[in-house]
């Protein structure tokens, strides 16, 4: 998935970046209010984890406008404020869910996924097709019985592929989901994923190259 951590705490926004990318999610990072709403103009957002005590822009208003502009981004707000009040305002700007600061890393995991499903059509938890199970929580894919071990950017690249359900999906789109903002689109990355995803799964090929469109598990 696609995600942009807003938090003006460098150190927090960083590990969390570090964190998520750890799980196979594309991540794009501002540290300011005005920064996010730039990003989100030009990004397709899955999910935005949001502080709410933003500099230049609150994050009140990141929430707002976000929501004003129809996006489908499902947005994860992060406070250090514990009241139930508080909780009610962010939610009932528009946020899609609320963590309190403190939290442990496995929770925000689990909840961005859980945002994540919400922002795409429904997908079950575990995805499976042409004998591949691909479980994003646990980040292990099976072909069969046979557990196939895959790098962060294969992993996301095949989950992409399988949440399409057959249907061809572009380089572009892989490149949007599967790589943060300073992926190079030239650099032939998708490519070489791909190829190396084939590889990994074996034969017979899953994998299908669909000439001048890109990429479908049929």
């Amino acid at each position: 998935m696609r995600v942009l951590v807003v938090e003006d705490e460098p150190m927090l926004a960083d590990a969390i970046t570090e964190w998520l990318r750890g799980h196979a999610h594309a991540v794009d990072t501002a540290y300011d209010g005005a920064a996010a709403l730039e990003r989100a103009t030009v990004v397709d957002y899955d999910v935005v984890v949001l502080d709410r005590d933003l500099p230049r822009v609150h994050g009140d208003d990141v929430c707002r406008e976000l929501v004003a502009s129809e996006s489908t981004a499902r947005v994860l707000m992060l406070t250090a404020a514990a009241e139930v009040t508080d909780r009610v305002i962010g939610l009932g700007l528009g946020a899609d869910d609320y963590l309190v600061k403190p939290f442990a890393f496995a929770e925000l995991t689990a909840r961005v996924l859980a945002l994540g499903r919400r922002s795409r059509p429904a997908a079950p938890p575990v995805l499976r097709r042409a004998g591949l199970t691909l479980d994003p929580a646990r980040g292990e894919v099976f072909r069969g019985s046979r557990y196939v071990p895959l790098s962060k950017k294969e992993f996301a690249v095949l989950a992409e592929l399988l949440r399409a359900e057959g249907a061809p999906v572009s380089a572009e789109q892989l490149l949007e989901k599967a790589w943060d903002e300073h992926a190079d689109p030239f650099t032939g990355a998708v490519r070489l994923a791909v190829l190396k995803l084939r590889r990994k799964l074996g034969d017979p090929p899953v994998v299908e190259t669909v000439t001048g469109v890109g990429y479908r598990i049929p």
